[in-house]
């Protein structure tokens, strides 16, 4: 045990492969679908084709937001990203907070 409060993984197919069932909080890192196209596609050796292989493995990202307990919305910035994620630590350490597998 290192003492820590909250414990953060992270999981590509989390939904898909049912990981989200053992955990007290799924948050899902999203931004408009323009531009997490535009990101992907600015990696090295990333193309069109591997971009739609991946996606097809995918839940469509809606799915994974209505799924979702908390949704980190990038597409407004870093700035805005790092508010979110403040508030969410916040509510996970708060005393009303349910964990979804005690639901």
């Amino acid at each position: 045990s290192t003492g820590a409060d909250v414990a953060v993984i992270e999981v590509q197919l989390l939904f898909e492969v049912g990981v989200h069932e053992d955990t007290d909080a799924v948050v899902v890192v999203s931004a408009p679908e323009e531009q997490q196209r535009e990101r992907v596609l600015s990696r090295p050796r990333m193309t069109e084709e591997r971009l739609e292989q991946i996606l097809a493995r995918q839940m469509p990202d809606a799915d994974k937001r209505a799924k979702a307990d908390f949704v980190i919305d990038t597409g407004r910035g870093v700035e805005a990203a790092r508010e979110q994620v403040k508030a969410i630590l916040q509510q996970v350490r708060s005393p009303q907070f349910r964990p979804r597998r005690q639901a």
